[in-house]
């Protein structure tokens, strides 16, 4: 390790008790802390997609991937993510400038760390501890409607996972105290699914609060997958922790970083 990495303390990882049990896996959701970054960005940024320092986020991103013991920045890939249900099924690490659009992935090597990155949408990570193979999804609001949780886990099971053997957790995000909607956004879940409606409490007029971490949940039972973990953390009431887009725009910033959510198997 460089000396400027030396002077960086550890990245601060919030840990799903489920994951944490299970066998030849490592994982975290990370916020702000541990980074080079500054200003806006400070200090974690790990998104390349911000107005940051590319180097600096090169940086934030070789800090992760020591931490959880990967053997180069280029072992922790994120996709070029678009809120979409495309899911992206990999064995190798992927040149950064040439990285896949999607916003799932999904693997069985040891020693890619799946990162996904978020500023309020729900990062959901999936692991079957049996088969060894594991996934990671954005799942905001468009990709979550349009079906990237349901894709992650059959591009699981084409791998030799099975939803009964699963582990989920939902990061980081948006809680349904943070999440108010229109009925624009309401109408297409209660929609295409009628089960969703108890997950939009009446707000004011015609807005409502969304409750995406139970909806994420509701998926995942609905797929199989029983053993489910939720962390609870509210991204927009805690911009000392986390970035946050909703929070960028209630402040009048002009750009923010992203938190990273990882999962990776071990040899």
């Amino acid at each position: 390790m460089n000396k400027s990495r030396c002077m960086i303390h550890a990245p601060t990882f919030s840990h799903s008790e489920h994951l944490a049990v299970l066998p030849g896996l490592t994982h975290g959701f990370l916020g702000r802390d541990g980074g080079v970054s500054d200003g806006l960005y400070a200090s974690l940024n790990l998104g390349p997609g911000s107005n940051d320092d590319p180097e600096k986020v090169k940086q934030n991103r070789n800090i992760v991937a020591d931490a959880v013991g990967a053997a180069s920045m280029d072992h922790l890939i994120s996709l070029y993510q678009i809120h979409s249900p495309n899911v992206v099924v990999t064995d190798r690490p992927f040149d950064w400038g040439a990285r896949p659009e999607g916003d799932a992935m999904v693997t069985s090597t040891p020693g890619l760390a799946l990162c996904v990155l978020t500023a309020d949408c729900t990062p959901v990570l999936i692991a079957d501890p049996v088969a060894r193979v594991i996934g990671a999804a954005h799942a905001g609001w468009k990709g979550a409607l349009s079906g990237v949780i349901e894709n992650t886990i059959a591009e699981m099971v084409k791998l030799g996972a099975s939803p009964h053997n699963m582990t989920a957790a939902i990061g980081p995000s948006l809680s349904q105290d943070s999440f108010e909607v229109g009925p624009d956004l309401k109408a297409p879940f209660t929609e295409k699914h009628d089960w969703s409606e108890r997950f939009f409490r009446p707000g004011d007029g015609d807005r409502s609060q969304f409750d995406i971490w139970g909806f994420c949940e509701g998926i995942l039972i609905r797929e199989g997958v029983s053993k489910i973990d939720c962390l609870g953390e509210d991204t927009l009431t805690q911009p000392n922790r986390y970035f946050s887009n909703r929070w960028r725009v209630r402040e009048k910033r002009s750009d923010y970083g992203r938190n990273g959510s990882v999962i990776m198997l071990t040899e």
